[in-house]
């Protein structure tokens, strides 16, 4: 047995996570700034904590409200310009993906010098802004990861940052601020953790130790199809989405995501397909790949959603996701080129050929789920 295990990030998961702990935030500077998209931090009651704690602790602060829903280089450039002008010491990243993601490459850009290549690859200095970071989606993890997800027009997709410098210093994670995700927010989100901890039990850079942290949010997760379905979303589902959640995020972290996220991204940015819905969509597929090489793998995380088989683990993903896109053959031929060159491809146990993403595209698409 082999296992390297670590994480920078102190996680605090609690109910009014961010007043108990608003002393914490004097550890990273005098002056903040706050990065969250147009509306959501405004309306689930995360900024105005954020900026009550702040004041608790004399602490200055400026915000960057101008985050796009899958943030661009250009997106983030201007937010680290931003800070620059704005001569901050840390950034507070309040949101879903999007603001935590841009969050994090607006840390690294405030810092050094980068080209958009360069961005994705490094070199980097050893410098960044210190992140905290508040999710207020329970599905991306990205409070507890070194990666930025953004989208890429270079390369007609979403690209990664991934270096250590961008694991956030604090997580602080407080289910209350998804009560008001809709139905379908809440859906796309969970099968994006689902999604996370299926493929990071599936990758290649797997151990003992990540493997533990990602079948218990498989397990949470699919505990909560029923509630998911019925659209019953009380406090306790949105405690237990959450944590399984960032339990997917802390497994991700060492192991990173494989093809699904991989065939996703194009669906995301050629289709703008939610980043979890499109995940979902393709996730049987990718299963019923690696089964044809190893069931055992398959078969043991169905076992763990209490799921009998592939053909039953479809029809609940069609229940919450819903009639699919329609999408022509020709395409998903272009999507597969895109896809087949992506890292997170070699990180999967049985690696597919551009076929095989081809072949996965469309019967994700084109097979018909009697519901």
């Amino acid at each position: 047995m082999s296992i390297e295990f670590s994480l920078p990030t102190k996680i605090l998961l609690d109910q009014d996570c961010v007043k108990k702990n608003a002393a914490l935030l004097k550890n990273f500077g005098k002056k903040a700034l706050i990065v969250t998209g147009r509306r959501s931090a405004k309306m689930n009651g995360s900024l105005q904590d954020v900026i009550e704690a702040l004041r608790s602790q004399k602490l200055d602060f400026v915000i960057y409200d101008h985050v796009d829903n899958n943030p661009s280089i250009d997106n983030v450039r201007d937010g680290s310009v931003f800070a620059k002008k704005n001569k901050v010491d840390f950034i507070i990243g309040i949101g879903g993906g999007s603001p935590m993601d841009a969050s994090k490459a607006i840390a690294l850009l405030a810092c050094q010098n980068l080209t958009d290549e360069a961005l994705f690859t490094g070199p980097y200095i050893d410098k960044v802004l210190p992140l905290v970071l508040l999710p207020t989606t329970a599905g991306t993890g990205s409070e507890v990861t070194q990666y930025s997800i953004l989208t890429n027009d270079h390369a007609q997709s979403k690209t990664s940052i991934a270096t250590p410098l961008i694991f956030p210093k604090l997580a602080l994670v407080d289910p209350r601020y998804t009560r008001h995700l809709p139905l379908r927010t809440t859906i796309n989100t969970a099968i994006d953790a689902l999604s996370h901890a299926i493929e990071s039990d599936l990758s290649k850079k797997a151990n003992a130790l990540t493997k533990l942290i990602a079948e218990e949010s498989i397990r949470r997760i699919a505990l909560n199809f029923k509630f998911l379905l019925r659209g019953e979303l009380g406090d306790k589902v949105r405690e237990e989405l959450i944590y399984a959640s960032t339990l997917a995020g802390i497994a991700i972290a060492h192991t990173g995501t494989t093809a699904v996220h991989s065939m996703g991204y194009s669906l995301t940015y050629f289709k703008h397909i939610d980043h979890g819905r499109a995940n979902g969509l393709l996730l049987a597929s990718f299963l019923a790949f690696v089964a044809q090489k190893d069931g055992a793998s398959v078969d043991r995380l169905l076992s763990l959603m209490k799921v009998q088989n592939l053909k039953e683990f479809r029809l609940i993903l069609a229940q919450l996701l819903g009639e699919k896109e329609k999408i022509a053959d020709e395409e998903f031929k272009k999507y597969a080129e895109i896809a087949i060159k992506a890292k997170n491809i070699s990180n999967c146990t049985i690696i597919p050929v551009e076929e095989d993403l081809y072949g996965m595209y469309r019967e994700s698409f084109n097979e018909q789920v009697c519901l």
